[in-house]
């Protein structure tokens, strides 16, 4: 991907205000780019340009103040004060923002450690022209830091740029920037440090307009890009949806089913234009790029009544009314939930797939298990082989002793009740005081719909000796992860303190989870991050990496399920597998042959241009 961090485009009102604060001027640019530029007496400006039409406002880079707390949402504004003039952006790509401000603030903290000049003189004697403007260059690795080492000591609400006079000056620097410039690379792969070369090039073809379909087996970063494609896109145009509640939830967005607005889509398809006419033409409308993960979770037919939807709202022919599609699965993983009345089937055999999927992409390198004969074992299991090798290796698990300072494995269950009744039976052994935390939902309308997006319960019953699981990444650098296993200890002042695997122990404090409605309304639940663990469903485990988990697969259902329940285990060390049976292990005989023909045809895909930007639909 090409980044340009002295840059961005995005919505733009500029307003002028006089000394009392009353509004003299103001100008609204739907679509206009924000750069860094600076003339030949260094002096340095941000440039904001009008995309159609010849608006062009040049304003110094002098006594500012910058308002991000909704960066991550494309939203901030800069205020410059001695021209009593404010910039407010919206609907700027997240990442391209975040980069913008940081790149900001290493520019401006350099800049003001300069000596002071008689800048006045200076041009007075000079012969250079005044004009000279130029784009300031990138920021280099002596800038970031000596940026770094200013921000250790700072950490307040807003950055100032101090003026000549006041250089010496402390200055306040606001916390988001100050986190995004002494954080990593904004694109990295959570285990290898940076974003991989094939990742990169599925996130240039979405950003080059491409309705695109990418896949992998279990643990290659699928969720991990699609974060990344998400915040590299304009947030009010972009909707980002998953076919099930949890994987909504991990990406930060909603479920299909409630972005497109006909229920189940059990209606005929007049019916079905009513629905969706009357719940979300505003949102069909005005999406031009639309996220789907888990498609393997999406029934053929329900895909077609959403595309067909999408061209009759938009009043466009074009596949999905022109909405460019991102969409992103693994076959081989759990499929479509049949009904009584019909068999599921696939996405991929949906009358709408290839005039609406014109690339396609697999991720291949695996980053959640680092043993490569445990990620080839999962790799043959994945497409239902099971050599009498793999078998053996896997029965062997079954004697393996993988708790250690009184954590006990997770125990995956085909059926969320069966996990359930575990649990519950479990906590009611132990025969210490419970304690009871109930979630505080920031509207109480919404709790049935935060319990079933959420994988946190609304009310969490614990006991000194229960078995838990982290659901939320706390300290990555000591093992505080979504999916670390745990057991409470004790409790101070109320709150748990547990022991981890890792040998860490945490003091478990409320945090907070958000889920976006249809509407864009944000609803909160607050709530400790911690399940009862003693079982936990396959369904309600993926996306997890699982660090002591047993299993027995006698009742698993659905081709697949084996593979996404062995698929949480980070390594054979960490994984129990008992009765093992080859018959448990198998694919569907359709998803087989999409794959072989999806491979065929990656071989013939054509060459996505670099670096182009996406596409005005």
């Amino acid at each position: 991907m090409d980044q340009d961090n002295n840059f961005v485009t995005c919505s733009i009102i500029i307003e002028w205000t006089n000394a009392q604060g009353s509004i003299q001027k103001k100008v609204n640019h739907r679509s206009a780019s924000l750069r860094l530029i600076r003339n030949n007496f260094r002096e340095m400006f941000v440039e904001v340009r009008a995309e159609k039409g010849n608006g062009l406002t040049k304003l110094p880079l002098k006594s500012i103040s910058v308002f991000n707390k909704f960066m991550s949402q494309g939203k901030a504004s800069i205020k410059f004060k001695e021209d009593n003039c404010t910039l407010f952006l919206s609907n700027a790509p997240p990442a391209q923002l975040i980069n913008f401000l940081k790149t900001l603030y290493i520019k401006i903290t350099n800049h003001s450690d300069q000596p002071a000049k008689n800048l006045l003189k200076e041009k007075l004697l000079s012969n250079k022209s005044l004009g000279g403007l130029q784009e300031i260059s990138p920021a280099t690795s002596t800038e970031i830091n000596k940026a770094k080492e200013k921000a250790i000591s700072v950490s307040r609400a807003t950055i100032t740029t101090p003026s000549p006079g006041t250089v010496k000056k402390r200055k306040r620097v606001d916390e988001n920037v100050l986190k995004s410039v002494t954080s990593k690379k904004l694109y990295e792969n959570p285990t290898t440090g940076q974003i991989t070369e094939e990742q990169t090039r599925i996130l240039d073809a979405v950003l080059s307009g491409k309705n695109l379909f990418f896949t992998g087996s279990a643990g290659t970063g699928k969720s991990f890009l699609l974060k990344k494609i998400i915040a590299a896109l304009p947030p009010d145009v972009t909707m980002a949806t998953a076919s099930t509640g949890v994987a909504a939830c991990h990406i930060g967005g909603i479920t299909l089913h409630q972005f497109a607005g006909i229920g189940l889509g059990t209606a005929n398809l007049e019916r079905c234009f009513q629905m969706a006419s009357r719940n979300c033409l505003t949102l069909w409308r005005k999406t031009k790029h639309l996220i789907i993960d888990e498609i393997s979770m999406v029934d053929a037919d329900y895909f077609d009544k959403i595309e067909a939807v999408a061209r009759h709202i938009r009043r466009n022919e074009r596949p999905f009314g022109g909405i460019q599609l991102i969409l992103c699965g693994d076959f081989f993983q759990l499929p479509p939930v049949a009904s009584r009345d019909k068999k599921a089937k696939f996405c991929f055999q949906s009358s709408g797939w290839e005039k609406c999927v014109h690339f396609n992409f697999e991720l291949q390198t695996v980053h959640r298990q680092k043993d490569p004969e445990f990620i080839k074992i999962l790799n043959n299991i994945r497409i239902g082989r099971v050599t009498d090798n793999i078998a053996e290796t896997l029965k062997a698990t079954a004697k393996q002793k993988i708790e250690n300072d009184g954590i006990l494995a997770t125990r995956l269950c085909s059926h969320v009740k069966e996990a359930e009744e575990i649990n519950e039976f479990q906590l009611n052994e132990l025969k210490s005081e419970s304690k009871t935390y109930v979630a505080q939902d920031s509207d109480d309308s919404m709790t049935s719909v935060l319990n079933q997006q959420l994988t946190v319960p609304g009310k969490l019953v614990l006991k000194v000796g229960a078995q838990v699981m982290l659901l939320k990444n706390i300290n990555v650098s000591d093992g505080l992860v979504n999916g670390a296993r745990g057991v409470v200890i004790k409790f101070i002042d109320n709150v748990p303190v547990v022991q981890f695997k890792s040998g860490v122990q945490y003091h478990a404090k409320l945090e907070k989870w958000n889920v976006r409605t249809n509407t864009g309304l944000i609803v909160q639940r607050k709530q400790v991050p911690l399940k009862l663990a003693w079982a936990f469903s396959i369904h309600k485990s993926q996306g997890l990496t699982l660090d002591c988990v047993e299993m027995c697969l006698a009742r698993v259902f659905d081709a697949g399920q084996s593979y996404v329940a062995l698929s949480r285990a980070q390594s054979l060390q960490s994984l129990r597998v008992l009765d093992f049976n080859s018959q448990q292990v198998w694919a569907h005989s359709d998803v087989l042959i999409f794959y072989k023909k999806f491979r065929r045809n990656l071989q013939e895909i054509e060459m996505i241009p670099l670096g182009k930007k996406p596409r005005n639909r």
